[in-house]
């Protein structure tokens, strides 16, 4: 039942944690996006500033509430969406941007609040990744007017799965509460004043997140160890992009993600995850770019290019970095990449020495 003491519980605790006044639970995060959009009175006619490089989730609760997600290309080194493009895909359509928070590493809310500002527009987190971020002080997902998450499975605290829709204001909550308990009028418990969904956590679920909150600082130090231990074993690897924090953010690395530069591994990403593969360690894909996406055909313009989603999505890879893996399968990992990397290094530079183009011959014959 979605009846029970743990449900408050959970959005009480959570609520505290985020240092916000308001939270409701709901059964996944991707319910969350579709019910913060809807609070915000989004719908069919308008558009939505979402990532270019995200999980399909931000862009397909957009679709569900009948507006057309807007597309806009991520930064190079965090992945995050750029704010220095926002601007030029803002039209008189637009009613909020969502920026995420990509694998734990906070989004520039700075700049992205002062444009929401500037063109009257709403903000909503999607802080799926991010339990425990912090940009500037302040909690990722706090600084919204309406902001979401998720408790999958392999996200930092989860409840198997679930979502959190979280907020400061009063009237947002309790539409986000309605519309996930099929919107119930509050005089009458089965008249229904709205369309509304059956997006409820269930008390059993709450009362998982109620003991993984208690342990959230522990979970959010492990994950940073395990970043740390990663990229100095991986370091001095060439042709492996480690991710990077910026000043005044705190990277909860909720995966560890690295991008290869074929040119100087002589490896493509495809290759090193096979031949991780063959060694037992499973890797994964990157998010992949709109422009592959079939269901996006009819959300698309002719002239979309996001050259640098495309670049990463072809490139990157997660490495294993769940909360139960050691140090010395960490250690493991690391050593399999470096003998990989060292192999084909070795094999390149003799192909190289073998068939390179034979010096010219200097002309001897004086002018």
């Amino acid at each position: 039942s979605s009846a029970g003491k743990y449900v408050s519980e959970f959005e009480a605790g959570f609520a505290e944690f985020l240092g916000v006044k308001y939270a409701v639970t709901v059964s996944n995060g991707t319910a969350a996006l579709h019910l913060a959009i809807l609070s915000l009175g989004i719908g069919k006619g308008d558009e939505v500033i979402v990532p270019a490089f995200t999980m399909a989730a931000t862009w397909l609760a957009v679709i569900h509430t009948g507006a057309k997600p807007v597309f806009v290309d991520c930064e190079p080194d965090t992945y995050n969406i750029d704010p220095s493009l926002i601007e030029s895909k803002i039209t008189k359509k637009t009613k909020a941007i969502i920026p995420v928070h990509i694998y734990g590493h906070p989004a520039e809310m700075d700049s992205i609040l002062k444009i929401a500002k500037k063109y009257k527009l709403f903000v909503i987190e999607d802080a799926a990744e991010a339990h425990g971020a912090e940009y500037k002080g302040k909690k990722c997902g706090s600084l919204g007017d309406v902001n979401c998450f998720s408790f999958y499975a392999n996200k930092i605290i989860t409840t198997g799965e679930g979502g959190m829709v979280v907020t400061n204001d009063e009237h947002l909550a309790k539409e986000a509460r309605k519309l996930k308990d099929l919107y119930h009028s509050d005089q009458k418990r089965f008249i229904h004043e709205k369309i509304g969904y059956n997006y409820r956590l269930t008390n059993m679920q709450a009362a998982l997140g109620c003991g993984e909150l208690k342990h959230i600082g522990q979970y959010v130090a492990k994950k940073q160890h395990l970043a740390k231990l990663y990229s100095e074993l991986l370091k001095d690897i060439t042709g492996i992009r480690l991710p990077i924090t910026r000043p005044l953010v705190k990277n909860v690395f909720w995966m560890y993600s690295i991008l290869i530069d074929e040119r100087k591994l002589f490896l493509t990403r495809d290759d090193l995850k096979v031949k991780l593969k063959e060694r037992n360690i499973d890797t994964r894909d990157f998010f992949y770019s709109p422009t592959d996406q079939p269901i996006l055909k009819p959300y698309l313009s002719a002239g979309d290019r996001f050259p640098v989603t495309d670049f990463v999505s072809r490139r990157g890879l997660y490495l294993p970095s769940g909360l139960a893996i050691t140090d010395q399968q960490i250690k493991a990992v690391a050593k399999n990449i470096e003998e990989i990397a060292g192999k084909t290094s070795a094999e390149a530079k003799l192909y190289h020495k073998t068939f390179a183009p034979p010096k010219p011959v200097e002309n001897s014959v004086k002018k």
